[in-house]
C-alpha cells in the first residue's frame, strides 16, 4: 500500500541509490553542462565527464529541472495514491530549483509542501530522510516538514577545497574573496550558512585545513546520537581517511556515509573536495 504522504528531493541530496529504493523518495534530477553535452547529475559518468572537461578547462555549468519536470513527478505520485507531497531541496541561495518545485506545485492536483533545506549534499539528505521516516509511520505532511525542518536546524555542513576559484566562476562565492585565498596560497574550508557557501577558515596547508575539518566536525557532533556523510570529488582516498577516523572518535555515531558528490556540486568546487556533514538526531 502506497504512503498518503509521498517525499520528493532533487539529485544534490546524493543519497544512495538503495536508500532511494528503500525509503521511496522521488528525485528529480539537476543538469551539468559540459561544453554543448547536457548530463543528468547522479551518474557515474557524468563525474568522469566532469573531470576531463576541468581538466581541460572546458566551460562547465549547471541547470535546475524546469517546472515541467517536477509536475509530471507530482502528477505520478499522486496517480500512485500519494494524498500529499513534501518536496525538499537545495538552498534556494545556490540553485533555482526551490523556485521551479513552487511553481509546479501551484498546479499540482494534490497539496504539495515545497521546502527550502538551506542545504545541499548529505545535509539535505539526512533532512529527506528524517521526512521520509516521519511518513513510513503515517505522519502527516506537516509532521513531515517539521522533521526536515528540526534536521536542517541541526546539521552543520563543513567543506574543504583545494581552490576557490571553481566556486569563483560559478558565482557561488565572491571574487574578492577568491582572489585573497589564491594570492595567499592558503588552503580555505567552507561551510553552508544561511544557505550559502561561505568561508570559515583559511589555513596554510592541506593536511592542516583537513585535521581541522575533522575537529570541527567532532566539536559538532558531539556525544550524542548523530549521522555524519564524508563528501569527496576524486579524493577518495582522503574520505576514507577522515571517515575511518570520525568512526573512532565519535560515540554516538549511529550511520557514517561515504560517497563522491556528483558533477553539479563538482562543478563548483572542482577535484579535491572534501566535505563533513555532522548531523545530530
Amino acid at each position: 500500500m502506497p504512503r498518503s504522504v509521498a517525499i520528493v528531493t532533487d539529485s544534490t541530496a546524493y543519497l544512495p541509490r538503495s536508500t532511494v529504493v528503500r525509503r521511496e523518495v522521488r528525485v528529480v534530477p539537476l543538469t551539468v553542462v559540459l561544453g554543448d553535452e547536457a548530463l543528468e547529475d547522479g551518474t557515474e559518468y557524468a563525474v568522469r565527464r566532469l573531470a576531463q572537461a576541468l581538466g581541460q578547462k572546458q566551460a562547465v555549468t549547471t541547470s535546475r529541472p524546469s517546472p515541467a519536470e517536477f509536475a509530471e513527478v507530482y502528477r505520478r505520485a499522486a496517480a500512485e495514491g500519494a494524498k500529499s507531497i513534501v518536496s525538499l531541496h537545495l538552498s534556494s541561495e545556490i540553485s533555482g530549483t526551490y523556485d521551479a518545485a513552487v511553481l509546479a506545485a501551484r498546479e499540482a492536483t494534490v497539496p504539495v509542501r515545497v521546502v527550502d533545506s538551506g542545504m545541499i549534499a548529505m545535509a539535505l539528505g539526512f533532512c529527506v530522510l528524517a521526512a521520509a521516516e516521519v511518513a513510513d509511520a503515517g505522519g502527516s505532511v506537516d509532521e513531515a516538514v517539521a522533521a526536515a525542518v528540526k534536521r536542517a536546524e541541526a546539521t552543520r555542513a563543513l567543506f574543504y577545497v583545494d581552490t576557490l576559484e571553481h566556486l569563483r566562476r560559478g558565482g557561488r562565492i565572491g571574487t574578492a574573496q577568491a582572489l585573497l585565498g589564491s594570492a595567499l596560497a592558503v588552503k580555505p574550508l567552507l561551510e553552508l550558512a544561511d544557505g550559502r557557501i561561505e568561508p570559515l577558515e583559511k589555513v596554510r596547508t592541506a593536511s592542516r585545513a583537513i585535521a581541522r575539518l575533522e575537529e570541527l566536525a567532532v566539536e559538532h557532533a558531539g556525544a550524542g546520537p548523530v549521522d555524519v556523510a564524508v563528501h569527496h570529488l576524486a579524493a577518495e582516498e582522503r574520505a576514507v581517511q577522515l571517515a575511518d577516523r570520525l568512526r573512532g572518535r565519535l560515540s554516538g555515531l549511529i550511520d557514517l556515509h561515504v560517497s563522491e558528490v556528483g558533477a553539479v556540486l563538482g562543478a563548483h568546487t572542482g577535484p579535491g573536495l572534501l566535505g563533513a556533514v555532522v548531523a545530530p538526531r
